[in-house]
């Protein structure tokens, strides 16, 4: 019975890690198809699974749960009416049974017991199986979290958890920004702001909350301005672009950083997932701005890959005091 429950356990992990390369490529156009294949697939394996258990209990293999009920063997046997014929002796009631009698029919196996054990015995096949494929998967997260972690303390820094909602990127900005006194305006000689951009420095209740819609605003006007510089990269057109940038919580990335890096003045510095930090440029001379305000202009993002549900994500950082 473990040799068979072992093989079991081995096909139980082959299909489940089939599955889950078929649900990985599906669509959402295959996606039912492939659900029901899956399906299919999970139940042919349990039906055969259980005919071996059972031709290994001994039992019969029937052909389904539903026909069980209409067996013959658990029918009782109707006796034909015996014949009165006359017989030589006196019947009696004292007279002892017989040999064949007295000896008791045969046991019927239980088949609710070998159901139970067929079911317990799939349970403990996929249960192991999901256990050895949790062992032997990498912990993204975990590592992650710990090469920030030594990051952060070799530079002095403290994170600042920001809401990851899509506007993480432009909230962590926002705060430092406004931590800094650089502010959510930028220099007029950087950048004319549309009229509705200003609108939208002017109406930020909290920087901290819902500074993300200034910055949004000032990073699309920049590319706008800009475009010779950004265009060339983008995939859609510029327009298209920008609204998403403007009006949606499209996150952000490396043509975003560049661009609020050279509106705003500032060197943006991202710790990496894998401990590597990248270094955005704000396009200035550095040697005309004192060592004050050169510290003052610098901006510390975090960018994770795997430790936030919804994905990609930028936390703010500061230098400890």
């Amino acid at each position: 019975m473990e040799e068979v429950q072992a093989k079991h356990r081995k096909e139980q992990k082959d299909l489940q890690g089939r599955i889950t390369q078929k649900k990985k490529s599906a669509t959402k156009k295959t996606r039912k198809g492939i659900n029901d294949e899956c399906e299919r697939m999970q139940h042919e394996l349990s039906e055969r699974q259980q005919a071996e258990i059972a031709e290994l209990n001994g039992e019969s293999v029937e052909p389904s749960e539903a026909l069980e009920d209409l067996s013959l063997e658990d029918r009782p046997v109707e006796e034909p009416p015996t014949e009165m014929t006359p017989s030589t002796e006196p019947a009696t009631s004292e007279e002892p049974p017989s040999a064949a009698a007295a000896t008791p029919s045969t046991k019927k196996p239980n088949r609710h017991k070998a159901r139970l054990a067929r079911r317990a015995a799939e349970q403990e096949a996929l249960s192991a199986a999901a256990a050895e494929e949790a062992a032997t998967q990498t912990n993204y997260r975990g590592n992650e979290q710990e090469v920030m972690e030594k990051v952060f303390k070799q530079l002095g820094l403290k994170e600042i958890e920001v809401n990851p909602d899509g506007h993480c990127l432009y909230s962590a900005i926002a705060k430092q920004l406004d931590d800094s006194g650089i502010g959510l305006r930028p220099d007029p000689s950087r950048i004319i702001l549309k009229p509705t951009t200003q609108s939208r420095i002017e109406t930020v209740v909290s920087p901290q909350h819902d500074g993300y819609r200034a910055v949004r605003a000032v990073t699309a006007d920049f590319i706008e301005e800009h475009k010779e510089d950004f265009e060339p990269f983008m995939e859609e057109p510029l327009d298209a672009y920008t609204r998403k940038i403007k009006l949606t919580a499209e996150w952000g990335g490396q043509l975003e950083l560049q661009a609020i890096a050279r509106a705003y003045g500032v060197e943006i510095h991202v710790v990496q997932s894998d401990g590597r930090m990248e270094k955005i440029e704000s396009g200035d001379d550095g040697d005309s701005l004192e060592d004050e305000e050169k510290r003052r202009r610098v901006v510390w993002l975090a960018y994770y890959r795997h430790s936030y549900g919804l994905g990609e994500h930028y936390n703010a950082l500061v230098k400890q005091s």
